[in-house]
């Protein structure tokens, strides 16, 4: 792997020239006219730290939980689809350096390795299970019995996607999944795991979903999934106070402040814009996240600062994964955990409890003294 990738800016610009079009654009693309996608990044310059010294930072401790398991750093990495199309391991590369790393790792619904697969090739993982509720709920039943006997500790419910929203790119590129690959998670030869590899004209993977995912889902849904696994539930997509107050009273036990990678509804907030309120409302009632435009320690820093517990990433693992499998996606991370340390002992913090809200600020502040 090339030495000269030192942040993730470079693996992305190097994924940029090894990834095929198709899947390059399917992967980097937002909706419609990609501002969210632009904002997300933006939107986190716009908050300054504000470092505090002559604290002894010499012993530095990036430990920290979620949903009571032990992690040793406090970011993780997010559900992504068909990761295979990035490096031929896919998923089972990126669990496996989410295991060296110590961090969770969150399967996709609609990834190209199976549940199973990924226990078998990486069993000492931390796994959480992304979920989509289909038209047949047998279909989302079974996925969630499979994710309890393989022993992932949590589902992550995606809630803002009733559909896909309308990415330029892939209608453009009629983008499908190579035909060597399949939804992994669904073994039988039929829609749910190859109609992805067709197109009818336009996005395959948006086809996909508007013939098999259920739009009529309601907080009731919810509740519904409750009742029918013991596994905590954490609610990814949420962007304002209200939607996580009704969220945690259906029964989340986290909420997941994510823009689904400012892939859905252009003009919504930047995650880290919408963190704030969510953990205002929800007044350390159960844990949050967050995900959207994560790429530097400091990133994940001012996060932290803001309330979430933990800062999942998306891109970044994809970009790893492409210039060097599992290897390239561990480097991004351990980049991540230097980068983070970093700006921890650099600004007073010795250990992540020490990282508080105080010590962030919007960058409007100065222009007003």
């Amino acid at each position: 792997m090339n030495s000269k990738l030192v942040c993730v800016s470079d693996f992305e610009k190097e994924a940029h020239k090894l990834l095929p079009q198709n899947a390059l654009d399917y992967y980097r693309s937002g909706a419609t006219q990609e501002i969210t996608l632009q904002e997300n990044k933006e939107a986190i310059n716009r908050w300054y730290i504000r470092p505090r010294f002559l604290r002894d930072v010499s012993n530095r401790n990036l430990k920290t939980s979620i949903l009571g398991h032990k992690v040793n750093v406090p970011f993780g990495i997010a559900p992504t689809a068909m990761q295979k199309m990035a490096a031929p391991e896919g998923e089972n590369a990126s669990a496996k350096a989410a295991a060296r790393i110590g961090t969770a790792f969150t399967l996709s619904t609609i990834a190209t390795s199976s549940i199973e697969e990924i226990v078998a090739n990486s069993p000492n993982t931390l796994r959480f299970f992304q979920l989509y509720i289909y038209k047949d709920r047998n279909v989302t039943s079974n996925l969630v019995k499979r994710a309890e006997a393989a022993g992932y500790t949590a589902l992550v419910l995606t809630v803002d996607a009733p559909e896909f929203g309308i990415r330029r790119a892939d209608v453009r590129n009629k983008f499908t999944l190579p035909p060597h690959l399949r939804m992994a998670n669904f073994q039988t030869d039929d829609d749910k795991s190859n109609l992805v590899n067709k197109s009818a004209g336009g996005s395959g993977i948006n086809e996909y979903v508007k013939s098999l995912f259920d739009p009529s889902l309601t907080w009731n849904d919810v509740k519904w999934l409750k009742r029918i696994t013991n596994l905590p539930i954490v609610l990814k997509g949420i962007l304002t106070g209200e939607d996580a107050i009704l969220g945690q009273n259906a029964g989340a036990s986290a909420i997941w402040v994510s823009n689904h990678g400012a892939r859905q509804v252009d003009g919504v907030p930047p995650s880290i814009e919408a963190l704030p309120e969510v953990v205002k409302a929800l007044n350390g009632q159960c844990e949050v996240y967050v995900d959207g435009g994560f790429s530097q320690g400091t990133d994940i820093f001012k996060a932290l600062a803001l309330g979430a517990k933990m800062v999942f990433l998306g891109r970044p693992l994809l970009w790893g994964l492409a210039c060097g499998g599992e290897e390239g996606a561990y480097k991004v991370l351990e980049i991540l955990q230097k980068e983070l340390e970093s700006a921890m002992a650099l600004s007073g913090c010795a250990t992540i409890d020490d990282i508080s809200q105080d010590m962030v600020i919007r960058k409007e502040h100065y222009s007003r003294l």
